[in-house]
């Protein structure tokens, strides 16, 4: 028999609580980042890559580099979509904690840049471009700033562009003296304002991130972020562009010498040969080689056997004497002349020590 002990009213009234409670939540971390969320994680690894001391081609740095601009590129999609900015309205009219956004394609040109590939060093270059010239025309079209858009070779036929003056310094064929020392004064005035703009970052940034900023810090805050990156900008689209010149020329010459390589595959051999000074070099000389074949076989063969001095000819014919072997003969005598007068010579040097010392007659050493 089964004993059936009943439930204390406590033990009761939690079940029933249990069984009528709603079923649990989805974890939080299936909810969609925050825009926010997203531009300040981008932000953060650009300047924890910037502020590394790691080699640029490392895999943990160029991992950073990769979710940082994934970070990034969302948050410029999701600003794309809840349209934040629009070219009718003005600077005063964007709200403190929307001016942030305007950042997005400047950090996505700097974090472009981080990238290390040779292979398309080119396509980066060419990417962080397109980046900063938007987020310079959106600064233009705001009046962050006062500057001039420069004139990017890709952009030249677009009407309304403006050529600035660093464009036409670095691009003119014969830049003068006034125009090269502007070009260094600006530089100059926009490495000051860059710095000025970082020290004053730098006593604000804490307050802000905390919160106890006022809107007026907050939006002071963000504008000399924006007039920071301007200058870094232009700065930056300076050196990129004699960066895509040199990168096209080394394409170019790749290109030639793998074409040239082919076509030299493709030439049939040449036959070796050698230039004279003139006419008389080389009629003397002829073709230059010491000991270049002057007949053939045949033509060696006919000649003697046309002097018949072959060995299947025997003496030649009409008891003529064969003017090499009169040559020999007389050669012959000549050496044994010429050993005979050196043995006589010998012999009487040699009677000539006996009967002298040696340094006789030299009254100059006294020997």
């Amino acid at each position: 028999m089964v004993q059936i002990t009943a439930l204390p009213p406590s033990a009761l009234c939690k079940m029933a609580a249990e069984l009528s409670s709603p079923p649990p939540v989805a974890a939080e971390e299936s909810e969609p980042p925050k825009l926010a969320e997203l531009l300040q994680s981008g932000w953060r690894l650009l300047e924890a890559v910037e502020g590394s001391n790691e080699p640029a081609g490392s895999g943990p740095l160029q991992q950073r580099v990769k979710l940082g601009l994934a970070k990034l590129e969302q948050a410029t999609r999701m600003a794309s979509e809840l349209e934040l900015f629009s070219r009718n309205e003005e600077l005063e009219e964007i709200a403190s904690t929307d001016l942030k956004y305007l950042l997005l394609p400047a950090l996505l040109g700097a974090l472009t840049l981080k990238q290390v590939n040779p292979s398309k060093r080119l396509e980066h270059v060419q990417k962080a471009q397109v980046y900063f010239l938007d987020f310079l025309k959106r600064c233009k079209e705001y009046n962050i700033a006062k500057f001039e858009l420069p004139k990017m070779k890709e952009n030249s036929s677009e009407p309304g562009a403006e050529e600035s003056e660093t464009t036409s310094v670095l691009t003119s064929p014969h830049p003068n003296l006034v125009a090269m020392a502007t070009h260094r004064q600006g530089k100059i005035e926009r490495y000051t304002q860059r710095k000025e703009a970082e020290s004053s970052l730098a006593s604000m940034r804490e307050m802000v991130e905390s919160g106890t900023a006022d809107e007026e810090k907050i939006r002071e805050y963000y504008l000399l972020h924006l007039r920071r990156w301007i200058n870094i900008s232009l700065d930056e689209l300076e050196s990129l562009e004699q960066e895509v010149e040199i990168l096209k020329g080394r394409e170019g010459m790749q290109q030639l010498a793998l074409s040239s390589r082919g076509a030299r595959r493709a030439r049939p051999p040449m036959k070796p040969f050698i230039l004279t000074r003139d006419a008389a070099q080389a009629k003397v000389f002829g073709a230059g080689y010491p000991s270049l074949a002057t007949m053939t076989v045949d033509e060696w063969y006919d000649q003697h056997q046309k002097r018949g001095v072959l060995p299947d000819q025997g003496i030649p014919r009409g008891g003529e004497v064969d003017s090499t072997v009169e040559e020999e003969e007389q050669a012959k005598k000549e050496e044994e002349q010429d050993d005979d007068e050196a043995v006589l010579k010998a012999r009487a040097w040699d009677d000539w020590k006996d009967d002298h010392r040696r340094g006789y007659g030299n009254r100059k050493n006294m020997g």
